[in-house]
C-alpha cells in the first residue's frame, strides 16, 4: 500500500515539470527559439544575440514587406 502510495506522488511530481521548449531561449517576439539547428517545421529568420538561429514555424512566418520603388 505505501509503494502505490509512493507511486503516486512521484507521478504527481514529474506532471510538474516544465516542458522542454522552456530550455530555449526565445527571439521573434517570443514566437520563435533560439538554437544551433531549426527543425523540419521551422524556418530561419535571423540571427539572436548568441549568434545562433532563431527559428519560426513555418505557420507563423511574418508576411513579406512591400518593394520600395523609386519614382
Amino acid at each position: 500500500m505505501t509503494q502505490l502510495l509512493l507511486l503516486i506522488v512521484v507521478l504527481l511530481v514529474l506532471g510538474h515539470v516544465p516542458p522542454g521548449r522552456s530550455e530555449f531561449k526565445r527571439c521573434w517576439q517570443g514566437q520563435g527559439a533560439c538554437r544551433i539547428y531549426c527543425t523540419k517545421q521551422e524556418s530561419f529568420m535571423h540571427l539572436c544575440p548568441d549568434a545562433s538561429l532563431c527559428c519560426l514555424p513555418y505557420t507563423l512566418k511574418p508576411p513579406l514587406l512591400p518593394k520600395v520603388t523609386d519614382k
